[in-house]
């Protein structure tokens, strides 16, 4: 059974990875949604939100870091929901709904990234991973 736990990052972490090569390499599409979202320094929150999923995606799925990691998500993940997906402001119903299936989304999976932190601090790091940081 140790295998479900490295197949489990890598589906988790596969979102991250892709949402982050999205953010990073299409950089001024992204921003522009961004930036109609109200968010200041659209470009700048952008890249740095890139980063930071890229970031966490990778320490999960590789198993190094992953308290570092799983809290990088988190904050993205609860941010996000509440920044870029705040389906009530939304009048379209069709629109609205869309963004509270997103909202809910980025917080369910910011519940997975507690749960990570959470077996991480708890049970260590587990099998299939670099190990922890010296």
């Amino acid at each position: 059974m140790d295998w479900l736990y490295p197949i489990g990052r890598i589906l988790f972490s596969m979102i991250f990875i892709m949402s982050a090569y999205g953010h990073l390499a299409k950089l001024g599409p992204t921003s522009q949604y961004t930036a109609a979202k109200g968010v200041p320094a659209p470009k700048v929150a952008t890249f740095l939100t890139g980063l930071m999923i890229l970031a966490g995606g990778l320490s999960v799925i590789l198993g190094v870091w992953m308290e570092i990691g799983a809290g990088l998500l988190f904050l993205f993940l609860v941010s996000t929901a509440f920044i870029m997906h705040n389906f009530w402001t939304v009048q379209d119903p069709a629109q609205r709904q869309l963004a509270q299936v997103m909202f809910m989304k980025d917080l369910a999976m910011a519940g997975g990234a507690l749960i990570l932190y959470w077996l991480v601090q708890t049970h260590g790091y587990g099998p299939f991973t670099l190990g922890e940081p010296m």
